[in-house]
Order: C-alpha cells, then structure tokens, then sequence
C-alpha cells in the first residue's frame, strides 16, 4: 500500500495529511446506487458497492492524489464485451479501489494510459459529481466550485 503522505493542491486541509489509507476509506464510505454508473446500477448492491464505481472513483482519486489514470476493456466469460474499467497508477503502483466489483467470468483486458475522461457530458458525469462532493465532505474538504 502507498505510504506518501500528501495535502489537497489548494491547501485546505489545514496541513492535514492526505493519505491513501484515509482517501480509501472516504471514497467506500461514499459508494451508493446513486454515484453508481448508470449503465451498471442494474448490477449495484450494498454487496457489492464497488459496482459501477469505477471512473467516477478513479477521476476522485486522480483529483486528488495526480497520477496516471488507466482504462481497459472488460470482457463477460462468453467474450462479448462488458464496458471498460477505470484505475489509477500512483509512484509506479496500481491502485484500483473498485477491482472487487467485477462477476464470475468477468476478464479486465491489458490497460492503456488515458489523460482524463471528457470535462461532460459522459454518462456517469452527474454521479462523478455527486461522488466526488461526497468524498470531499467525509475528508472535510470544501466542495469543489466551478
């Protein structure tokens, strides 16, 4: 697990340390239906709260924390195509809060570098929204202005 200690790029944290440990838990504790990809909310459970989460914790954790965000077709066991999986690579190491979310059968591909998913509108941008403020008050952050 990544150990750098680091503080919000505007400061307002107070000097109060970000870590990955303490973002990790922000960011499950912020999980529902209603941050859920709307094309996987069907799927969503309280038993599986990582369903569907994927870009919009990934974008969170890239708002944050900076590093490289990767994507990766996923796959059903039958070959056909499922969607597309969304993971952070920070200092070198993949961090990739969701990888719990996926069905029996289910196969992420080889990921390749992206530099951010569209500003909007993308299907799950209200959610990302909705989640990254969520993330935002459980770290006592101000939220976010446009």
């Amino acid at each position: 697990m990544l150990t750098e200690r680091v503080t919000d790029s505007d400061g307002s944290r107070g000097g109060r340390p970000l870590t990955l440990e303490g973002l990790e838990a922000a960011i499950r504790a912020s999980w529902s239906l209603d941050t859920c990809d709307p094309s996987d909310a069907a799927q969503w459970t309280p038993a599986n709260p990582s369903r569907g989460q994927c870009a919009a914790t990934a974008l969170v954790v890239h708002d944050l924390l900076g590093g490289l965000l990767l994507e990766a077709e996923v796959h059903r066991a039958d070959g056909s195509p499922q969607g597309f999986h969304y993971w952070n690579r920070l200092a070198g190491v993949d961090v990739d809060l969701t990888r719990d979310q996926f069905a029996d059968g289910e196969v992420v591909r080889a990921p390749r570098l992206i530099d951010r998913l569209p500003s909007a509108p993308w299907l799950a941008h209200d959610q990302y929204l909705t989640f990254r403020d969520r993330v935002r008050a459980a770290l006592q952050m101000p939220a976010r202005v446009e």
